[in-house]
Formats: structure tokens, C-alpha cells, sequence
């Protein structure tokens, strides 16, 4: 026969026990004794609760944030993190995208400020799989900046994207570049750390869908992409690269000229300055912080700028011709109103003399018309 006693004992009310107390209970010795007589002594281990075995809530709203954060931002990997490059990234950290960023020059401790994760080596940002590439490297340095990334490592359908200011040389560097299942939009967003510095509202934004697959999975990832410069307020413009360099080297590449001719000329502010004046000097103040490589690249890459620095050129020596003569021709006149009819006597004899046929021709009119009109050229008149 066996019996149990304890040295303590506890009593049970309404309700649960006191953990405290079982455990202060068990903690003392317990007695066996058996029959024939025999006493063991037991010396128990303190009661202790472990753990608790039970179920925790499940956070559904979490799970549904989660989920729309999602299905609204995107991944997307920077190559090329200099001053343009960070511009942008400000804006998609803003509106809650995972941005990742890869450069030459070590961007480490300006990427940490941002929230952005930076990678010295550009294989390890591919193995993140961003969903989008975005390279915002210099013009002349485009093609062998995306000839070292390692296509392999990324997957197969991500959307390649630039926001070069020329666009045809991109569109057709991708094209042949790019493994066929990757997708392409160029883009051009026509402002800079300057103009667009407080904020992006109704400035253009310039992009051509060149090869976007037919899935509803890349449909709606180059809507994200382009959605966040919607958002911003841009004025969103969709035309073909080609119709881009066109109205780019007639306005964009005629910019940046005017304002570096106006740089080296040495444009400086007065206490007398016009509105005109102040436009001209904060074309120089916009023009002045981009790199050359950015002017050498509108001119080299966009096969229309050529034609236009002609033009440009031609324009001006007109101007230089249309104001000499008009001096020389009011000089002229001067110059004859004061030595009287003699002079003018004089001048038509020496004109007699240049002509190789003999005949005579009317002195030309050195009246200048109220409207600046260059008078008709003398008609000749035959020796009887």
C-alpha cells in the first residue's frame, strides 16, 4: 500500500490557483511510505510555467497592408548614382519604392542618408532582382556601362529604362543589346536637380513604350513606373524617339548653347536688370551646373543638332550684317549731307569710271525708309 503526503498542502477556491503558490507548494519534499513500513523521501524541483501554449491573433489588416504596399511599388535598381541619379531617388523613396543603387564612384554614406541600399558591385544588385533598371549614366558612357551588367543574373523580363536626353541612341542600344524577353521605355524626363528642384508639377515628361510585353504583369509595371511621375504632377508626353531628337535639338540642345555662349561671355548680374535680363541669367544659372559631356552628348548622339548649330550660326552673322549695314548706311548719308552735292558729283564719276562697258547708272539712294528697307538697286542706263 502506498500513501503520499506533503509537508504543505493548498486548497482549491473558485476560480484558478495562484501560480505562485503551486509553485511554492511543489517546492517542498514529498514522503512515500509503503507498506510493509518503508519511507523513501523525495526532494521536488520548484514548479516553473515553461511557456504558453496558445494561439495568437492573426494580424489581417497587417497582411492586407502588406499585400496593397505590394501590389503598388515597385523594385527598382539605379546604375549610375551620381548627382541626376540620387535627383530621382529622393522621389521614389518618397512614394515608398525599394530603391537599390549602383555606381563607380562609392556613394555608400549618401545612399544611407536616403534609405537606399548600395552595391559597389553591380552582380550583387542583380541578384536582388530589381524589377526595373534604370540607368542614368552620362550619354557617352551609356553603351559600355550596359554592356558590363550581367543580364544572367536578373530575370527575364525585367523593364529596362533610361532617361538619357537623347533618345534614338538608347532606343536602339537596348534594342540591340538586350536579351529579346527583357522589356524597354525610354524616357526623358526634361528637367534637372535645378529646374525641378521645387518640384516636378507641369514639367514634361517624355516616353516611348519600345517593347513592353502583353501580360497583364508587365503592362501594369510600366504603369507604376511612369505612374510615379504622374503623381508628381508631370506633364506626361508619349512620342517615338525620333519625333524626340527632333524637338530636342531644337530646343533643348539651343538652350544649353545659348547658355554656355552666355557663360563665356561672362553674363553678370546689375542693379538695373530687366525681366529679359534676369531670364538670360538664370538660363546660364541652368545650363552652368550640367557637365560638358551632357552638351558634348546632345550634340554627337542626336544627328539633328547639327543642322540646328548651323542655323544658329547662320542666324547670327545675318543679325551682324543686317545692323553694319544699316550704320554704314546712315553713315553714308551723313557723311554726303555734309560735303553737299559735290561729293555725291564726285562718287558718280568714279562709278562711271568702274564700269567696263561705258555706260552710266543713277547714284543709289542713301535715304533709309522709316521701316529699315534696303532701297532697290540703281537701274543702268545705255550711252546714246
Amino acid at each position: 500500500m502506498l500513501s503520499f503526503s506533503s509537508s504543505k498542502s493548498f486548497t482549491m477556491g473558485k476560480g484558478l490557483p495562484d501560480l505562485q503558490s503551486l509553485s511554492n507548494s511543489f517546492s517542498e519534499s514529498i514522503s512515500i511510505r509503503l507498506n510493509p513500513p518503508m519511507t523513501v523521501n523525495f526532494r521536488s524541483r520548484p514548479f516553473q510555467i515553461r511557456a504558453i501554449d496558445a494561439a495568437q491573433p492573426y494580424d489581417l489588416e497587417a497582411h492586407l497592408r502588406t499585400q496593397f504596399k505590394k501590389s503598388n511599388t515597385l523594385k527598382i535598381g539605379i546604375i549610375g548614382f551620381g548627382n541626376f541619379g540620387q535627383f530621382l531617388a529622393k522621389t521614389f523613396v518618397k512614394q515608398g519604392h525599394t530603391v537599390l543603387a549602383h555606381s563607380r564612384t562609392n556613394y555608400v554614406d549618401v545612399a544611407r542618408k536616403l534609405g537606399i541600399s548600395f552595391f559597389h558591385d553591380s552582380h550583387d544588385l542583380c541578384e536582388e532582382h530589381p524589377e526595373v533598371v534604370l540607368l542614368c549614366s552620362s550619354i557617352i558612357s551609356t553603351k559600355s556601362v550596359l554592356q558590363s551588367l550581367p543580364f544572367q543574373r536578373l530575370r527575364r523580363n525585367t523593364l529596362f529604362v533610361d532617361v538619357l536626353s537623347v533618345k534614338e541612341f538608347p532606343r536602339n542600344l537596348f534594342l540591340d543589346i538586350l536579351p529579346a524577353e527583357f522589356d524597354i521605355l525610354c524616357t526623358h524626363p526634361m528637367f534637372g536637380p535645378e529646374s525641378g528642384k521645387y518640384g516636378w508639377a507641369g514639367l514634361p515628361f517624355v516616353y516611348d513604350k519600345v517593347r513592353i510585353g502583353n501580360d497583364e504583369f508587365r503592362i501594369a509595371r510600366c504603369a507604376k513606373f511612369l505612374d510615379i511621375f504622374a503623381r508628381e504632377g508631370c506633364r506626361m508626353v508619349e512620342m517615338t524617339c525620333a519625333e524626340h531628337d527632333r524637338y530636342a535639338a531644337e530646343s533643348q540642345f539651343i538652350t544649353h548653347t545659348m547658355g554656355r555662349v552666355l557663360e563665356r561671355f561672362g553674363l553678370e548680374s546689375t542693379e538695373i536688370n530687366t525681366k529679359g535680363y534676369e531670364t538670360l541669367l538664370n538660363l546660364v544659372e541652368n545650363t552652368a551646373g550640367d557637365s560638358f559631356d551632357l552638351y558634348y552628348g546632345l550634340f554627337v548622339y542626336n544627328k539633328n543638332a547639327m543642322e540646328q548649330l548651323e542655323r544658329l550660326d547662320m542666324a547670327f552673322e545675318s543679325i551682324k550684317k543686317e545692323i553694319f549695314g544699316y550704320m554704314h548706311r546712315l553713315y553714308r548719308r551723313q557723311l554726303f549731307e555734309e560735303e553737299g552735292g559735290s561729293g555725291a558729283s564726285k562718287e558718280k564719276k568714279v562709278e562711271q569710271k568702274l564700269l567696263l562697258d561705258g555706260s552710266a547708272r543713277d547714284h543709289p539712294s542713301d535715304t533709309v525708309s522709316p521701316n529699315g528697307a534696303v532701297p532697290e538697286p540703281p537701274s543702268v542706263k545705255q550711252k546714246p
